[in-house]
């Protein structure tokens, strides 16, 4: 029993007081691998054969990259695997026997993102390539006063298609939900719309009739617009008459007042320039 005992406390030391193992590195940020390389991009160039080959070059204006002791190379609209392939065979040609050449394209300035709208300061951006929609909005200085709630990131494909995707504020930034932290890549368009003061115009038995003021980014219901314009007075009749102007005319609909307060009837959604008339009840 002795013996048994000592080798259950081994057990328990070799358990409980080794060390945690470690946790697995996170996997690198997603890039674009179809990236085509142009003027005013950084990169970053490794060699594993000779060292001093290690540099980070811009490329210049007529797409060529200067290295060391081989001169200029071009790649221009190449992508980071072109651009390796191509420097490796200048190396083999003029230096190398045999040359291991990696390329990462650091900073994407020929196609730099584009913040506009509602931020402190709109305009275009470089950057490094491993940026999420959260981290372009900070580079542009953050959401100015009078932002919307959406955000929309537009995404053009080099075959001229293009793809947009709308973001909901609060889930980014008051939730922080990592599922819209959409990673940026060279080129996305970040539209950021700003609020604007829309007008419905609420007639007859409520008790503050006029134009009611509402917010774009507001939900602009039937149940709002009455609740803006004070409710409904004690003559005012269930039937509710809404006046609708578009492109074929003017249009007229009906909602009946009691049935959406009770949840018997959904909720009317209104439009900008909506005239809502409550008529006087002669029951």
């Amino acid at each position: 029993m002795k013996y048994i005992a000592i080798f259950l406390l081994f057990l328990f030391e070799a358990a409980f007081l080794a060390p945690p193992a470690q946790a697995a590195e996170a996997p690198p940020p997603a890039r674009s691998a179809g990236y085509r390389i142009g003027p005013r991009d950084l990169l970053d160039i490794r060699v594993d054969e000779t060292p001093d080959l290690n540099v980070s070059r811009r490329v210049g204006e007529d797409g060529k990259l200067s290295l060391p002791v081989v001169g200029p190379v071009d790649v221009s609209g190449l992508t980071e695997s072109e651009a390796a392939q191509k420097i490796k065979e200048v190396l083999e040609a003029k230096l190398l026997q045999r040359a291991s050449v990696a390329v990462q394209v650091t900073e994407f300035r020929s196609r730099p993102i584009s913040v506009i709208g509602a931020v402190r300061s709109p305009g275009n951006l470089s950057f490094s390539g491993r940026w999420g929609l959260l981290e372009a909005i900070t580079a542009a200085g953050g959401l100015a006063e009078g932002h919307g709630n959406v955000v929309y990131v537009l995404r053009r494909a080099d075959n001229g298609l293009s793809d947009q995707v709308a973001i909901l504020v609060d889930d980014l930034l008051v939730r922080a939900d990592p599922k819209v932290n959409l990673p940026i890549m060279a080129g996305d368009l970040i539209n950021v719309p700003g609020t604007v003061e829309v007008t419905v115009y609420c007639l007859g038995e409520v008790h503050q009739p006029g134009a009611v003021l509402f917010k774009s980014s507001d939900h602009l219901t039937l149940l709002a617009v009455i609740a803006r314009a004070g409710g409904l007075t004690d003559r005012a009749a269930n039937k509710i008459l809404i006046k609708r102007n578009g492109p074929a005319g003017q249009t007229d609909l009906t909602a009946n007042y009691k049935r959406i307060l009770a949840g018997t009837d959904p909720d009317l959604q209104l439009q900008p320039g909506d005239v809502i008339v409550i008529k006087e009840s002669f029951f």
